[in-house]
């Protein structure tokens, strides 16, 4: 096996331990794979000749990954932070990349107003259940967010605008969560199998729209990521 496919392998492996130790409530075995899917995802990235920004994206998430592990609000904030800045960095990978891969105008500018009414919606519904402290820094959030799950769909097509939906999914149960609504059961599973899928669709939709790859990391390119 290639060491592309090794280090794609090991990121499977390594959700898959995450999801299963989240279904049956082992703690433990959560907090040991989930800090191993960002930096595995992301030499995975690397190696298939991925731009730096798209790496950077990744291993922002890991930092925010890391962060959210530590039950306190200075870490949520951090994480937050963390998370943010992988957002700037997708979104100037995207708009920098993904000149070739635009949909239709007309999906375009049908998305715009769903997105801004769901971000809308969500702040204004989720308000006054956040803590005061968190009211601000989770409405900023979540505008780069959007922006950041609009960007992919209108630049990068399906793939990445899958993997944006799914992030605004994913952290849209953190957010109802942190201010105390109702959640499914098992919400930790569903919120990390929606955000590996997300970073995971991110990633190929990344790599399909960037230009040929350098050798800067390492292995030789090859036209079938």
């Amino acid at each position: 096996m290639t060491r592309s496919r090794l280090l794609l392998a090991a990121f499977a492996v390594a959700t898959a331990a995450d999801l299963v130790s989240l279904a049956v409530g082992f703690g433990t075995g959560h907090l040991v794979a989930k800090p191993l899917l960002m930096p595995l995802l992301a030499a995975w990235a690397a190696v298939g000749g991925a731009p730096r920004l798209l790496v950077a994206a990744l291993l922002c998430g890991w930092g925010g990954d890391t962060l959210l592990l530590f039950d306190a609000d200075p870490a949520f904030l951090a994480g937050m932070a963390s998370f943010a800045a992988g957002h700037v960095c997708y979104l100037v990978l995207f708009r920098g990349h993904g000149r070739g891969h635009r949909p239709p105008r007309a999906c375009a500018g049908l998305l715009a107003p769903c997105y801004a009414t769901a971000l809308i919606a969500t702040v204004v519904l989720l308000w006054p259940d956040l803590p005061a402290d968190l009211r601000v820094p989770v409405a900023c959030y979540s505008t780069l967010l959007t922006a950041m799950a609009y960007t992919a769909a209108t630049r990068l097509g399906l793939v990445a605008g899958l993997g944006g939906a799914l992030f605004l999914l994913s952290d849209t149960l953190i957010a109802t969560g942190v201010a105390d609504w109702p959640q499914p059961p098992r919400p930790d599973f569903w919120i990390m199998l929606t955000y590996a899928a997300a970073q995971v669709l991110l990633a190929r939709g990344a790599l399909e729209a960037s230009p040929a790859p350098t050798t800067a990391y390492g292995e030789v390119p090859s036209t079938t990521r």
